[in-house]
């Protein structure tokens, strides 16, 4: 994770973020008219995207919208495995709580992970076999970095290793930072006091004969403030990931016995009206200035050495694709009623319904999309 997720390595992959958000905003236009707006499912958008970059990064394939590569079929099998392996996922077991079933053959879950894991192995393995027959030339990918690891350390870089962090990658890297454009994206169509002052923060700081560089969303503070109310609203992992205590400690005055499985709820943590002033509205202004309120249990990453090690990169994505899209693109609820905000049981924070959105390209800027 160290060498995948440095800030070098991230910034290495910025060609890689600009030209998947290109071909994004490709594939919408194609589908629109300057005349009239048109209905686009946000939730199929941003997972193909994320998808998209992803793989690129993993193994230098992509596999949905415009200018695919040949093998759509392999592409099919990803997203059907993946599907089914989150939905699995969403259902508690009750042979996690009564262990004892297993004895009387509730294994229904159990078989059907097993049978998703042995699809994905034979998937994974055969993109380290393509990988590794290209040794030699161009080595740009995590698995060209794994492999090179691996020429070094054969046993612990085993091939079982390198598709182990394939899945964390995949698994981690898409289905979240999808669901968290498309929160971000339900809040500004809500609040299109919002919405219209990222798209004029744009307006003003990167101007229409360009689409958004990389580079630009340091400058965008709104658009930043914006993405992290998001975040604390509807943190892409309201539990996060469990951890133990090595030893007896105090931590507010609570005492925690040694060996203790410990979760941070960070869905309330972020929600907390001690600390944070109208907790359940949306207020990017509350980011203003670096804002400190509630700095230190703003947590939708976690914190700390185990805090998620892909934050870098899912910033940089969800910054970019979000601000392009406003920028590219008027935007409109799917109807009078507010966007439902209902969340979806499971894991990971998703919306109950994918949100669809109504899209019409600006004029100002359909001449610079149609030359990319």
């Amino acid at each position: 994770s160290t060498e995948i997720f440095s800030p070098v390595r991230i910034r290495s992959l910025a060609a890689v973020r600009q030209e998947e958000v290109k071909l994004m905003i490709t594939g919408i236009l194609a589908s629109t008219s300057t005349d009239n707006s048109v209905k686009v499912n946000m939730k199929v958008v941003f997972s193909e995207l994320m998808f998209n970059v992803i793989m690129k990064i993993i193994a230098g394939k992509r596999y949905f919208g415009v200018n695919t590569d040949s093998e759509v079929e392999e592409g099919q099998k990803f997203r059907v495995v993946f599907d089914e392996m989150f939905s699995t996922l969403e259902v508690a077991s009750p042979q996690d709580f009564l262990p004892f079933l297993k004895w009387f053959g509730f294994k229904r879950m159990e078989n059907r992970l097993t049978k998703l894991a042995k699809e994905l192995d034979q998937l994974f393995q055969k993109l380290i076999e393509e990988r590794r027959s290209e040794r030699g030339k161009v080595q740009s990918t995590v698995i060209d970095v794994l492999l090179s690891l691996q020429e070094t350390d054969r046993e612990q870089y085993s091939d079982k290793l390198i598709k182990g962090m394939i899945l964390s990658l995949i698994a981690a890297g898409t289905h979240t930072t999808a669901g968290t454009m498309e929160w971000a994206m339900s809040l500004l169509l809500n609040h299109p006091e919002a919405l219209l002052k990222v798209r004029d923060e744009i307006d003003k700081k990167v101007g229409q004969d360009r689409l958004i560089d990389h580079s630009d969303l340091q400058n965008l503070s709104y658009l930043n403030n914006a993405i992290k109310e998001s975040l604390r609203l509807f943190p892409t992992a309201p539990l996060l990931l469990a951890h133990e205590s090595s030893a007896e400690c105090t931590v507010g005055g609570f005492t925690i016995p040694s060996n203790t499985i410990l979760f941070a709820n960070a869905y309330a943590l972020h929600r907390d009206p001690k600390v944070w002033t109208d907790p359940v509205s949306f207020k990017p202004e509350r980011f203003e200035n670096n804002g400190q309120q509630g700095s230190r249990i703003y947590v939708p990453f976690g914190l700390g050495r185990r805090s998620c090690p892909g934050e870098g990169l899912a910033t940089q994505v969800v910054g970019l694709a979000l601000g392009t899209l406003i920028q590219c693109f008027e935007w409109d609820r799917n109807g009078e009623e507010k966007v439902d905000m209902t969340d979806g049981s499971g894991l990971a924070m998703h919306m109950e319904k994918p949100l669809e959105a109504m899209c019409k390209p600006r004029q100002s800027i359909v001449d610079v999309i149609n030359r990319l």
